[in-house]
């Protein structure tokens, strides 16, 4: 029973993510449905500015504690509805303290649960025990790792609450920067096209933001031929 009740917060989220991922929610916050209501949304933001940025702070938690896909969604619509920087701050604020929800929940459960390691964190152990606070760091900048996979991991290599909430506060931040600053983009190139269509990815607001995403994507690559020749 006490193993049980370890693992209940984790089946919980699990069980909150599926529910979420089954109403089809994600879909209202989707770049199109955003384009077509965004006058609507954006005059109750006015009207309503601290529920609304509450609002966006807790969608993003709730999406990143329950791990999830299609959490980019809604860090692209506080983009085109909050603006870069604005976005950015209410998203990263939300990224936060889902990731430390998850994180708990996960530790939590791991305290009781089977010895046997997962894929994922046999990999990144090795990586993570030689330098862990520039390795957590590393984790969260780069995108190629799952975000929820990385703080399950985290959580099962026991990294310091202080290093994972630092890590995720500062790398992931950098990240969800990318995401809004794509998420205004869109909107800037609606606005000029008239309609959401494919043509909008070549307008440079959307993507100068592609691009640096693009090139966080690529850096494991880099340093892994850099370490090769070292």
């Amino acid at each position: 029973m006490k193993g049980l009740r370890a693992f209940l917060p984790l089946l919980v989220l699990i069980a909150v993510g599926i529910a979420l991922l089954a109403s089809g929610a994600l879909e209202r916050f989707s770049p199109q449905h955003i384009a077509q209501e965004q006058a609507d949304l954006q005059a109750s933001i006015a009207l309503h500015p601290l529920l609304a940025a509450l609002t966006q702070i807790g969608l993003m938690a709730m999406s990143i504690a329950t791990g999830i896909p299609g959490a980019i969604v809604i860090v692209l619509a506080g983009g085109m509805l909050f603006g870069i920087v604005t976005g950015t701050i209410l998203s990263s604020i939300g990224t936060t303290i889902g990731a430390l929800i998850l994180f708990l929940a996960s530790r939590s459960a791991f305290q009781h649960g089977t010895r046997q390691v997962p894929a994922l964190v046999e990999r990144l152990r090795s990586g993570y025990h030689a330098h862990p606070v520039s390795y957590a760091l590393f984790l969260r900048l780069v995108p190629f790792f799952p975000f929820g996979g990385v703080t399950v991991a985290l959580a099962w290599l026991r990294c310091p609450l202080w290093l994972f909430a630092l890590a995720t506060a500062t790398g992931g931040t950098v990240m969800v920067a990318f995401e809004t600053a794509l998420g205004a983009g869109l909107t800037q190139a609606i606005a000029r096209d008239g309609a959401f269509s494919m043509s909008i990815f070549a307008h440079k607001h959307v993507l100068l933001p592609l691009l640096g995403m693009a090139v966080l994507a690529l850096t494991p690559i880099v340093l892994s031929q850099l370490r090769r020749k070292k």
